[in-house]
């Protein structure tokens, strides 16, 4: 696993973590404006415990790639629309103190945040949220090794399906009503293995059902290898 510092350098690496916004709140509850989509720059600052100077200057070295990810600056008449549909969302007395941009105001979303917590250096909070993103980028890499290993095991095992139909095959003729049933085990076999192909592109989440799903293979198979040998 690399180092959380190299966050701060590589921009590529950044890129692939930049889904990852459930870190923020894995670290520290982030408060989001009423429409629960932008935060402030002073609401920034409050989550990453640094001033507004340095939120400010770390949007001026890298506005490009914050834009990208979703900070924008309002000017005009799209300030003035913000202004009053936050006024609408925070109720008429709690609006009345709603404060008020004179002039521009920059909103940042939670892709923006997180973007912020891989480039900024003095802070504590910016720290925990690249560790927790490169510390859940391991565990996720160890899952699919298992899970691989998991795959393999059980294509070994299929390998045997065909050598066992071909040796029921003499006795099909008197053991029709159990071909039938050998016939529905193949085919939630065959369920069983596209769900796992479709499963490993997906996230760690899915890793227990794949688990779960595999075991019932293995099990059928052996149930099967029994049946053969008792014959």
């Amino acid at each position: 696993m690399p180092p959380e510092g190299a966050l701060l350098e590589s921009r590529t690496l950044r890129v692939e973590h930049m889904g990852r916004v459930d870190a923020l709140d894995k670290i520290k509850s982030l408060i989001m404006l009423p429409d629960g989509v932008h935060v402030r720059t002073e609401d920034v600052a409050r989550y990453f415990e640094v001033s507004t100077g340095v939120v400010r200057q770390m949007t001026a070295r890298h506005r490009a790639e914050l834009t990208e990810n979703g900070m924008r600056v309002l000017r005009g008449a799209d300030l003035r629309r913000f202004h009053s549909d936050m006024v609408s969302l925070w109720g008429a007395e709690v609006g009345k103190s709603y404060p008020q941009a004179a002039t521009q105001l920059t909103l940042y979303t939670r892709r923006a945040v997180l973007n912020i917590a891989m480039l900024l250096r003095d802070s504590d909070i910016a720290r925990c949220v690249r560790t927790y993103l490169l510390d859940a980028e391991d565990d996720l890499r160890k899952g699919y090794a298992s899970l691989d290993r998991r795959v393999t095991d059980a294509e070994s095992c299929l390998g045997g399906v065909g050598v066992a139909l071909q040796e029921l095959g003499p006795v099909l003729n008197r053991m029709s009503y159990r071909l039938d049933s050998l016939d529905r085990r193949l085919e939630a076999t065959n369920q069983v293995v596209g769900a796992i192909s479709n499963r490993l592109c997906e996230m760690s989440a899915d890793i227990n059902r794949v688990d779960a799903r595999m075991d019932d293979v293995v099990h059928q198979l052996r149930d099967l290898r029994r049946s053969r040998n008792r014959r």
